[in-house]
């Protein structure tokens, strides 16, 4: 962040100062994605007792709204 500031008050080009803020965001994006990662895919492929699979039912019939049109 502090070399951010620094290319602000030495008056860096605006390329360098746009660049160093993507890549501030992108390593602040990557550090919540690697923080989640591991309990999203406990949720995804460990399903635990207190959250079921759901199974939804088919029906070859055409729903009302299909039927109007």
């Amino acid at each position: 962040m502090d070399d951010l500031i620094d290319l602000i008050a030495t008056d860096q080009k605006a390329s360098e100062v746009t660049d160093k803020i993507k890549d501030l965001l992108y390593a602040k994006a990557a550090d919540r994605v690697d923080g989640i990662k591991p309990e999203v895919s406990a949720a995804m492929f460990d399903p635990s007792p207190e959250q079921p699979e759901v199974e939804q039912e088919v029906s070859d019939e055409p729903s009302e709204e299909e039927q109007e049109s």
